[in-house]
């Protein structure tokens, strides 16, 4: 048979000397006692204070940085219609219809850019634009009204 010779442990002595709490200096006052503060005990002034707790601040990795963005110009949504057709010295092709600000009332003159090459460059529009030709604002082209998609360019060729 052993003998259980294992020790008690107990935890380590304090590194410093305890030394007594003194007390405040009394302050004599006439009318009211002064209050007696409760006195350490000798098993509190031997224990170690705790160490207080500082918060180092975290290590966090750094997050990468995102691509710089790049502005993009917006450019505006146009729709250009050029004819193919001589009207005459002195005359004038026009535009009449619907969408992108033309009226079937009244219509809208397009640019000469050669003898024979008229053009117009009509603003942004959420639908297409449906429209016929005239000379001077008075003589219709003959046959269906054109249609195009709003932001294209397309050349027509038409008939008197």
């Amino acid at each position: 048979m052993k003998k259980n010779t294992t020790k008690a442990t107990s935890s380590p002595a304090p590194a410093t000397k305890a030394v007594p709490a003194k007390s405040p200096a009394k302050k004599k006052a006439a009318s009211a006692p002064a209050a007696k503060t409760p006195a350490r005990s000798a098993s509190t002034a031997a224990a170690p204070l705790p160490k207080p707790v500082s918060a180092a601040p975290a290590v966090t990795a750094e997050a990468p940085r995102p691509a710089p963005v790049q502005s993009v110009v917006a450019r505006p949504v146009q729709t250009t219609i050029s004819a193919r057709i001589d009207v005459g010295f002195g005359n004038t092709l026009y535009l009449r219809g619907e969408g992108a600000g033309l009226s079937w009332d009244a219509g809208v003159p397009m640019e000469c850019l050669a003898d024979d090459h008229w053009q117009i460059i009509l603003g942004e529009s959420a639908r297409g634009v449906t429209f016929k030709f005239l000379i001077n604002d008075v003589t219709w082209s003959v046959g269906a009204d054109y249609t195009q998609a709003s932001g294209t360019t397309a050349s027509y060729s038409p008939q008197f």
